[in-house]
Formats: structure tokens, sequence, C-alpha cells
């Protein structure tokens, strides 16, 4: 199933700096043609470490867009559920 009653969002420095801290679950970077990654753990903490390029392959797929899911428990088994499904072209592994 893919991410569940989401609205995307511009993959931008302040949309993401707009996000409470210590919001803990998975998120889903993409752009018009594909699904780029999909990550867990703080979103706000991850999402502007990818940003700044702490992963290459992420900029250099040109993202849009992202998504998120909070999650209160560990959102490992929801973050390989979404890569096996979606394939993102920058997840080497799944977990």
């Amino acid at each position: 199933m893919p991410f569940i009653n989401q609205n995307p969002r511009p993959y931008t420095r302040d949309n993401i700096e707009a996000l409470a801290p210590n919001q803990n679950g998975v998120y889903g970077i993409f752009n018009d043609t594909h699904w780029i990654y999909v990550g867990k753990g703080d979103i706000r903490e991850r999402m502007l470490a990818h940003f700044d390029g702490d992963n290459p392959c992420i900029n250099n797929n040109f993202p849009t867009r992202w998504v998120a899911e909070k999650w209160t428990s560990d959102p490992s088994e929801r973050e390989k559920e979404l890569i096996l499904e979606l394939r993102p072209s920058c997840n080497r592994r799944v977990g």
C-alpha cells in the first residue's frame, strides 16, 4: 500500500524546516517520473540531511516533492514495505 492519505509537499528547505522536530516515521522523495528514495527516522532531521546532499543519488535525480507518515512505533517494517512496492532508484537495500 503506498503512502496513506498524503498531499505531496514541494521538496524545498522551507517546507522541510517547517516540520516540527522529533517526528518519527517514514518518508518518500520523488519527482514527476519516479520514486527516488524511501527512508525512516526523525523526518525533519533525515530530510534536511538529504536536502544538504548526504546521499548524492537523491539530488542527482532532481527531487521535486515528498510525503511522510508519522509513526509512534518502529517504522522499519513500513519502510521495507514501501521500498519493495515503490522501488525507489536511490535505495540500495531494504531496511
